[in-house]
């Protein structure tokens, strides 16, 4: 899923601690992309949170849910 959502293959982080860290964002951010009980697609919910700024706040207000 991580490869469709966020194309985590054409990743550049090949060395150190980069990789692992970005997976552990993008892994967050596909959690609380797939908890937003709004209808539609994780890649509709990313482009809607690209353009509206209070979409993001929303997502994250969830975890104190």
């Amino acid at each position: 899923m991580l490869d469709i959502a966020f194309r985590e293959d054409d990743s550049r982080f090949r060395s150190g601690h980069g990789p692992e860290n970005f997976a552990i964002v993008r892994h967050f951010a596909l959690d609380l992309l797939r908890r937003e009980p709004g209808r539609g697609s994780v890649a509709n919910k990313r482009f809607r949170a690209a353009l509206d700024e209070r979409y993001p706040r929303l997502l994250l207000a969830q975890l104190h849910n």
